[in-house]
């Protein structure tokens, strides 16, 4: 009875499966000195339009940008969107919309000026085509946004990469 309260065969596993994966090495990305501190030191600068809006914000917030300490980075973006219909009906209007969006960046070391990393990344979405036109508005822009928050964290996850092996240096 006392057996069956404690899953004693499932209680070991876990604990074997813990020693185990303590003692190979494995470090976290943010426990990585240098990978927490400088990402909220990142100022984010994107171009004018609501996509680029969308992921400054998404960025900051991934990031943690701390707006009461100066900057030590810049990180400048460029932002190419392309809406391709798909799905066409006999009348020729599309059902569908494929919404891609590239964006370039760059990180800049702002104590040097120094251009440090540059990437790429693009994010592919897809929507209805509404009849309805405020339905339609709606659809494209909650696209947008998920779009946005795709290559915000894409590119989170790149600049992480990046400081985590320059944090040996």
């Amino acid at each position: 009875m006392v057996r069956d309260r404690f899953h004693f065969p499932g209680l070991l596993v876990a604990l074997l499966l813990s020693a185990t994966v303590s003692g190979c090495g494995f470090t976290p990305l943010y426990a990585t000195r240098g990978v927490a501190s400088d990402l909220p030191a990142i100022a984010v600068v994107v171009p004018q339009g609501r996509v680029a809006y969308l992921l400054r914000e998404n960025l900051d917030d991934l990031i943690g940008h701390d707006k009461t300490r100066p900057p030590l980075w810049r990180l400048d973006i460029q932002v190419v969107q392309v809406r391709d219909p798909r799905g066409l009906r006999l009348d020729n209007v599309a059902e569908r919309y494929d919404l891609g969006l590239t964006v370039k960046y760059s990180l800049t070391s702002i104590a040097s000026g120094k251009v440090v990393r540059t990437g790429e990344v693009v994010s592919q979405v897809s929507y209805d085509a509404a009849n309805a036109p405020y339905a339609g508005i709606a659809a494209r822009q909650d696209s947008q946004e998920r779009a946005a928050a795709d290559a915000a964290r894409r590119i989170q996850i790149q600049l992480a990469g990046w400081m985590a092996g320059r944090a040996g240096d």
